[in-house]
């Protein structure tokens, strides 16, 4: 771990490591279990990725999973468990309202501006799927399977992949996965249904995410962050030009066009050398 960075506290079930400069992986350790998600990884998943938001020094995260899956959706038992701890499960609507950031804390993630890279093998379901859907760019293993099976099981796709999968891939290919619960390929993903980016041999997920994010933080962060916060109102206004005003006037990039990066890149441009980016300003 670099010297300078201190992550929050967590458990075993969730691994950081730092594979390239200014990249946070994060590894979901529950290889027995598919990495099914519980409340406890959840929440430190969650902490972690608040702290990288605020970590001046990283510019990109991955994640992915230990074991055999990426994340074979949530854990029934550790749900019924802590309902059992609680007295009593939380009325569902409740649930949704009161969890932000989704599944994870990544399925309806969107206060972070900086990039989430997805290395997805074995299997996504559920959950786990929502949250692939949600990541910026996805790296898929050739084998993987994914799915919403939800609607086999008698319950729905709760926390933000149907508008998500809408956006990226139209109503009727959305329709057409979820309302069937069917299990398609990563090349079907990425051919059909367009959420995942690249299609990859099982042992090259995870390079080629390392790689894709070492590619990304050859730029300037505060590009990229501004770049991603455009990205998100895209999604999030109801027309283009009101995303455009609303991007105009975001944080990211008012600290793009105030920052010394900015300066650097066209310089360097003028100079014909690489540019030395600096660590972004904390917002």
């Amino acid at each position: 771990m670099p010297s300078e960075i201190q992550p929050p506290s967590h458990g075993d079930h969730l691994t950081l490591s730092y594979p390239a400069d200014h990249v946070l992986l994060l590894t979901m350790n529950r290889p027995k279990q598919l990495n099914a998600m519980t409340p406890s990884l959840s929440k430190d998943i969650g902490r972690v990725l608040s702290w990288f938001d605020d970590e001046p020094t990283l510019w990109c995260a991955i994640i992915n999973g230990a074991g055999r899956a990426f994340c074979a959706g949530a854990d029934l038992k550790a749900q019924v468990w802590k309902a059992d701890q609680e007295g009593g499960q939380k009325d569902e609507s409740e649930q949704i309202a009161t969890s932000p950031h989704g599944f994870a804390s990544v399925s309806r993630r969107s206060i972070s501006s900086k990039p989430i890279i997805a290395a997805v093998h074995g299997m996504a379901f559920g959950g786990g799927l929502e949250m692939v859907v949600n990541c910026d760019i996805v790296i898929a293993g050739a084998s993987c399977k994914l799915g919403f099976p939800e609607v086999k099981r008698g319950v729905t796709i709760a926390q933000g992949a149907i508008p998500r999968v809408a956006f990226i891939s139209g109503f009727q290919f959305a329709s057409e996965l979820m309302f069937t619960g069917r299990t398609i390929s990563s090349q079907e993903a990425q051919d059909r249904f367009r959420f995942v980016n690249k299609v990859v041999p099982d042992n090259e997920v995870l390079p080629t995410a390392i790689a894709w994010a070492k590619e990304i933080t050859q730029n300037s962060p505060d590009s990229v962050a501004s770049v991603k916060k455009a990205i998100i109102l895209a999604k999030q206004a109801a027309g283009i030009e009101q995303s455009t005003l609303n991007h105009a006037y975001s944080v990211e990039n008012k600290r793009l066009f105030n920052g010394e990066n900015i300066q650097e890149g066209l310089k360097a441009f003028s100079e014909r050398r690489p540019p030395a980016w600096k660590n972004p300003a904390k917002l």
